[in-house]
């Protein structure tokens, strides 16, 4: 049995890590969080120490490291532009990182975080869920099986509706989250080049609080993309049944299907990395270049090889 310290214990995501360590069998010996809305914790480790102040957490995995029962990983779920000193936090303390994405927020963060892994010895790893994901494993499968000068045509589509709270989150604040493109789709990118292989030209049409859109060219794919917080633009379908969320990869007309499966993916991730697998740093380094150039370029508006949506009323910022 392994011992997890996590940090972010309040935060959306931070579950799914509570029943992935109580799933592998695994204890939560302490978390952490500036929240203490954690009440969750009842339904998976109810005897873990829990802090609000981060030096009495430190202070509290210090004594049981001189106890000789060390944390063995730290799980990190905290606010992404936090990442960085969280995983530093927990090479330093002697223990193994297991990320949530975005794992950092700019290429360089990786390359000195790399240089811990081998000053401490231990290891970090990116939960890249998608890529656990079975339809998403065909579909690689599939590509990697095509003519050597087979080109995809598809369009992917992400629309996960958020509330006006959203913009006064954490989240709202691209210093903080990265913006649209790195908070909702950096997982989706990562799959892309994952799949598809190297990216070639990355363009970006429309890059604002609710919504990103551009375009992609992969090794063996063109890609059309477009992500959004905000209701308004889901298909009027979608609306109908009442539903908030819209997740569409289209491959050249003919619609993959994924939108099941993601209960247990991250479950499956820990069993990976527990058992000698799992994603490390060095892999997310790819997407982590792709929202970067996003994040930093001038968006170019309606020209070139846009995807349709892009073509909805723009919204202004609800707060501006």
């Amino acid at each position: 049995m392994k011992q997890f310290a996590l940090i972010g214990a309040a935060g959306y995501i931070a579950p799914r890590h509570m029943q992935a360590i109580r799933d592998t069998g695994n204890d939560l010996v302490a978390a952490v969080d500036t929240n203490d809305s954690v009440g969750i914790i009842d339904s998976y480790f109810p005897n873990a120490a829990f802090f609000t102040e981060f030096e009495r957490f430190d202070r509290h995995l210090e004594k049981i490291k001189r106890a000789k029962a060390p944390i063995d990983f730290v799980s990190i779920c905290s606010p992404n532009y936090l990442h960085d000193a969280h995983i530093r936090f927990g090479l330093r303390y002697g223990a193994d990182v297991i990320c949530e994405k975005p794992i950092v927020l700019n290429p360089w963060n990786i390359d000195a975080l790399e240089e811990m892994e081998q000053e401490t010895g231990h290891h970090v790893f990116n939960i890249l869920q998608l890529r656990l994901h079975p339809t998403i494993i065909a579909l690689k499968e599939k590509v990697s099986q095509s003519p050597v000068d087979k080109i995809f045509d598809l369009d992917l589509t992400y629309i996960t509706s958020r509330g006006t709270w959203y913009y006064t989150s954490w989240k709202g604040n691209p210093e903080k989250s990265g913006g649209i493109a790195t908070n909702i789709g950096v997982h989706f990118y990562d799959m892309l080049q994952w799949v598809f292989g190297p990216i070639k030209e990355n363009v970006v049409h429309i890059h604002t609080h609710d919504r990103a859109a551009g375009y992609f060219e992969f090794a063996k794919a063109k890609v059309r993309w477009f992500l959004s917080i905000n209701a308004d633009t889901l298909p009027d379908e979608v609306k109908a049944n009442g539903k908030r969320t819209y997740r569409s990869i289209n491959i050249e007309g003919e619609e993959l299907e994924f939108s099941e499966g993601f209960a247990d993916l991250h479950i499956l991730s820990y069993q990976d990395i527990l058992t000698g697998g799992g994603f490390r740093i060095g892999e997310a380094r790819a997407a982590i270049d792709i929202v970067h150039q996003i994040r930093t370029c001038t968006p170019i508006g309606l020209q070139g090889y846009y995807h349709s949506f892009c073509k909805l009323p723009l919204a202004p910022h609800p707060f501006k």
